[in-house]
């Protein structure tokens, strides 16, 4: 491989690092540290909202799946696009509004000083739950790190994952939000560059070559050249459903997208960052999966052993080394910049949400943010563990987190906002169930018919409205004490 491509990564990756050292010496409070104390503008949270959004799945996981599926693989994206564009339109101002009222600096927070009675049991509970599915989540952004520098490079996985962890981990506990935002919005504009240089490239060689994107796709079988999947009744209602459920995850319950909306200062900038927002989540969607379905049209299946890294493996075939190395940055980008954010929220959800708020240490707030420097370094250790040790798949690791975290706490944020009479031990109810149900739903038959992705969120809406219902709480224990600014 050429050496312009391991100068451009390795300048990317000193930028990264840089940024977290400038902030690292700043006076930071953990107001600073945690929520970046809502002095950022509004178009840099929407870039690293989207950036942290888009992970390893976006660019191994999903079009990996795209490219094995075929056209009926632009479900998926649809399902979440829809999800994106309700949090933006519909949500964001309401966690912006909420987080000036409350002065909170977590999602775990907010949600707590909402039903006072119940407010340690609730911190305790979601931390936990939070703690446990974003270290999994983190390992499956860590193992995409070492699917990436091996597929361009052949560089040991091991080695490529806890090199590229260690810089993530460096920079995420040095600066907290602000430096993971700064970070994430230089990564977002590779990732932007990335899905529109690929597809771009792919149907130029695409033409150079005579092929047929049609006629390939139909080669592929299994309904591939078919927007249904070539399916009809009970089983394309099935797959559909299956694929636009990831909707449902988008709707406030990421804490790692919903502090982006926190930050947020002003209505002026909110609208900015709505629209940067949008704007830039459709040009990489569409990118996404073009560049999938031109990799399937270019390269037959089972050309590689991981269709997971079917795009770096298309990338080095068909671009210049020096464009190609842009392009492996942008993947790099979109891992690092969801790590560094999940390895914030399980940081907050400890010294935040657990040390601080639940067991009341009286500590300065100087050594709050020492305290929650260590808690990152420990975190992204057992990440990084967890990921050399499971050889997760990607794809299916995101999803089995996505619905653990994403859906259990949309449901919470969704009946918070619009229904008045959700009660703490409906929330509790609703944490616990979600927790269980995203273990044993994948391990029982129903999965086939329906994912765990749509059915924790039923499963979890009903008992949320259901133990609110039987267990309301009084006018007294629903008075939040607010915090004077």
């Amino acid at each position: 491989m050429h050496t312009v491509v391991y100068v451009e990564i390795a300048l990317y990756l000193f930028a990264m690092l840089a940024i977290g050292i400038y902030f690292s010496k700043k006076d930071l409070s953990h107001n600073d540290y945690f929520l970046g104390g809502n002095k950022l503008p509004g178009w840099a949270l929407a870039f690293s909202e989207r950036a942290t959004g888009e992970s390893a799945y976006m660019f191994l996981g999903a079009i990996g799946f795209i490219y094995a599926a075929g056209l009926s693989g632009i479900w998926i994206l649809s399902g979440m696009f829809l999800g994106v564009m309700v949090s933006w339109l519909f949500l964001s101002k309401r966690f912006m509004t909420e987080q000036q009222k409350y002065k909170v600096n977590s999602l775990t927070d907010y949600i707590a000083v909402k039903f006072p009675k119940h407010a340690d049991v609730i911190r305790w509970l979601a931390s936990s739950v939070l703690v446990l599915f974003f270290v999994c989540y983190l390992a499956a952004q860590f193992s995409g790190i070492g699917k990436t520098i091996y597929s361009f490079s052949g560089f040991n996985i091991t080695w490529g994952t806890i090199i590229i962890a260690v810089i993530i981990i460096a920079y995420s506990c040095m600066g907290g939000f602000m430096s993971v935002v700064w970070t994430d919005t230089i990564q977002s504009f590779l990732m932007l560059a990335s899905f529109i240089i690929v597809p771009i490239a792919a149907f130029m060689e695409i033409k150079n070559q005579g092929l047929s994107i049609s006629t390939e796709l139909a080669n592929m079988g299994n309904g591939a050249d078919s927007w249904v999947g070539g399916l009809n009744g009970i089983a394309l209602g099935a797959m559909l459903f299956t694929n636009l459920s990831w909707f449902f995850g988008w709707l406030g319950g990421q804490p790692q997208l919903s502090s982006r909306f926190m930050a947020i200062s002003t209505e002026k900038e909110r609208i900015t960052g709505r629209n940067m927002a949008i704007i830039w989540t459709l040009i990489v969607y569409i990118g996404a999966f073009l560049s999938a379905i031109f990799a399937s049209t270019l390269y037959k299946q089972a050309t590689i052993d991981d269709p997971e890294v079917i795009l770096p493996h298309m990338v080095f075939d068909i671009l210049p080394p020096w464009v190609a190395g842009i392009i492996v940055a942008g993947i790099l980008a979109a891992i690092m910049s969801t790590a560094s954010s999940q390895l914030l929220v399980i940081t907050t959800s400890i010294s935040e949400d657990i040390i601080h708020k639940t067991l009341r240490w009286n500590i300065s707030s100087r050594k709050l943010v020492h305290l929650s420097r260590l808690i990152a370094v420990i975190s992204g250790i057992v990440g990084i563990i967890i990921s050399l040790k499971s050889g997760s798949v990607i794809y299916s690791l995101v999803s089995f987190a996505w619905a653990g975290i994403g859906n259990t706490f949309s449901v919470i944020i969704l009946l918070i906002f619009f229904w008045k009479r959700i009660s703490g031990m409906g929330v509790i109810a609703t944490i616990i169930v979600g927790f269980v149900s995203a273990f044993v739903w994948p391990l029982s038959s129903l999965e086939s018919i329906l994912s765990a992705k749509a059915a924790t969120f039923f499963i979890c809406l009903l008992a949320g409205i259901v133990f609110s219902l039987i267990y309301p709480d009084t006018v007294k224990e629903t008075q939040p004490k607010l915090v004077k600014s």
